[in-house]
């Protein structure tokens, strides 16, 4: 069943609960990467979860409470305040798994590879689709050429950032690889 915004329930839209989670996500990602730096620089202590001498990665957080959210939805009927913070909840799960998604690809290697990076790019991209598919169906002739111009600019900022990040791990790459190794317990 297809919920139309008239069989939805009373004061909730679905691109209010996409922007919601995208926030959440992008505020989680950023958070993460800048905990993950400076643990391995030891400038805050190492906040790391071990079991034994196993390091538990965050991705596996996200997991679980990707899990939790979708019981959650699927078992309990839902208010629109608990709707809002499940979106939260959403956001921050799909940050703290593809955070680490280039691990997903290559088990055991290092958490500084492109594949996460270009993942989080593309959930992103997802989530903010849908966050704003709403306001595109009653886009004017106006809206339209300021569309054309964002979504140009969007791209050469991509092939921007795409060469910058080149560049950087050119220039980073092996001291973020060799500051992962010291950080190991």
């Amino acid at each position: 069943m297809n919920a139309t915004p008239e069989s939805r329930p009373e004061g909730w839209r679905s691109d209010e609960l996409a922007r919601i989670a995208l926030f959440a996500f992008i505020i989680t990602f950023v958070a993460a990467r800048v905990l993950v730096l400076l643990i391995m620089s030891r400038r805050i202590p190492n906040l790391y979860f071990f079991l034994g001498n196993t390091h538990v990665h965050h991705l596996n957080y996200g997991i679980f409470l990707l899990a939790a959210v979708g019981a959650w939805l699927l078992l309990w009927h839902q208010s629109p305040r608990s709707m809002r913070l499940a979106a939260a909840v959403y956001g921050v799960a799909m940050a703290l798994t593809f955070d680490e998604f280039g691990m997903w690809l290559h088990l055991g290697g290092s958490y500084w590879q492109r594949a996460s990076i270009d993942a989080v790019v593309v959930v992103a991209a997802v989530l903010a689709f849908f966050a704003f598919a709403r306001s595109i169906r009653v886009f004017t002739s106006r809206h339209k050429i300021a569309f054309v111009v964002i979504l140009i600019a969007a791209a050469v900022f991509a092939v921007v950032l795409y060469d910058a990040s080149v560049r950087v791990g050119h220039l980073e790459g092996e001291h973020l690889r060799q500051l992962e190794i010291e950080s190991s317990p």
